[in-house]
């Protein structure tokens, strides 16, 4: 398949509690140069918060506000009110009711009515679900079940994408590069309608924490923490069960050390899902492997130790690692890999969306700085939206 059309886009995320009415982030969209806009529902449109007369006639502002100023919205998405809760994942059916009907429904409709995609991230297992393999089985088939749900809503509604956000860490998933492809081929054998991935290239910066050691590895600790009657903070063994075991070795005889070593892989291997690989942690392997697959790709500038959806300024450009050639190329490289099994059809637009967060203290100014370098960046890389990845990196060859 040839290499998808690519739209640099802004999440209106940066305009929270500063810049909310639609008329006033649309024009500064205008004036950073974007057309494209993804409406972040922690911006005023959260339907668990907003009266639904006021969203309706938040649409109305919307759809009048990018008129005026030659933008449109390429996407709602979910903020930090969905993502501070389990919601579809809650041990509660009701809370997964509501959140399905009360929250996401409402979003498909509201983001088909724009002529929009759909992006989210809404669930998180907790650790009673985590320490129990049997429990985080069926827990996950029950969420695949709601997505499969929530993919066949969007089709009813010919929303344009609906796409579920990449994490970092064991309790929300996906986030390992198994586990989105497993929940990419899950979903769509479900519903036979596609629900993608939104990828972020600052998302692969905690997997690396929760590597399975190796055997000789976990000899070493325990050796040392005979001498220290302790493990060290910071050492991944997975389950709770493991943690145990590997305490009790601490106080068994040496003579029983490979017994007790025995037993604590024995008790690793049962929490495959505990566990990420080493490229799990590549933001570049995500774009490679599974960038065709996610019509919303978040851009934040990292060094690769935190999340902090920082701005492409020079000075964070220096000590970053994301590069806008090096994003492109790995997106081309998805592309002219031959499709996998079971997988659900490859997107032809892929939206390249800076989601930069503004501090509570930061000034007005500074954000608007932050955007606009981060802007000026990027259109180094995309200087025409709705090209595809062959003639942008073509582009850039000739320069």
């Amino acid at each position: 398949m040839p290499g998808p059309r690519i739209h640099l886009a802004i999440d209106n995320c940066f305009a929270s509690k500063r810049w909310t009415r639609p008329a006033d982030w649309a024009r500064i969209a205008k004036e950073l140069g974007i057309q494209y806009v993804e409406a972040s529902a922690d911006n005023e449109c959260d339907p668990l918060y907003s009266d639904p007369g006021y969203l309706e006639d938040w649409l109305h502002a919307v759809e009048s506000a990018c008129e005026e100023n030659g933008v449109r919205v390429s996407s709602l998405y979910s903020g930090h009110g969905t993502y501070a809760t389990v919601g579809l994942a809650s041990s509660d059916k009701r809370n997964q009711d509501r959140m399905q009907s009360q929250w996401l429904n409402v979003m498909i409709r509201n983001a088909a009515r724009l002529g929009a995609g759909l992006g989210f991230y809404c669930h998180a297992f907790s650790e009673d679900i985590l320490q129990d393999p049997a429990a985080y089985a069926a827990a996950e088939a029950g969420l695949y079940s709601r997505l499969a749900e929530l993919s066949d809503d969007a089709g009813a509604h010919k929303l344009k994408f609906l796409a579920v956000e990449q994490m970092y860490s064991p309790h929300q998933i996906p986030w390992t590069l198994g586990g989105a492809r497993n929940f990419l081929k899950d979903v769509w054998a479900r519903s036979r309608r596609p629900l993608y991935l939104t990828l972020d290239t600052g998302h692969q910066y905690g997997q690396r924490k929760f590597i399975r050691l190796p055997p000789s590895r976990v000899r070493q600790l325990l050796r040392e923490a005979r001498v220290t009657g302790r493990l060290e903070t910071g050492r991944w063994l997975g389950p709770a069960s493991a943690y145990a075991l590997f305490r009790a070795a601490i106080a068994a005889p040496e003579s029983a050390e490979d017994d007790c070593l025995q037993r604590l892989e024995q008790e690793m291997d049962r929490y495959p899902h505990l566990f990420a690989a080493w490229e799990d942690g590549d933001t570049y392997r995500w774009l490679e492997a599974l960038g065709c697959y996610s019509p919303v790709i978040h851009l934040q500038q990292t060094d690769g130790s935190s999340s902090a959806h920082r701005p492409f300024t020079e000075e964070n450009n220096r000590r970053g690692i994301i590069r806008g050639e090096r994003v492109l190329q790995a997106i081309a490289a998805a592309y002219s890999a031959e499709p996998e099994p079971g997988m659900p059809p490859r997107c032809e637009e892929i939206y390249l969306t800076l989601e930069i967060f503004a501090g509570t203290a930061d000034f007005p100014s500074d954000i608007i700085r932050g955007l606009s370098e981060s802007v000026e960046y990027w259109r180094r890389y995309v200087p025409t939206d709705g090209l595809t990845t062959e003639e942008l990196l073509s582009t850039q060859k000739s320069q």
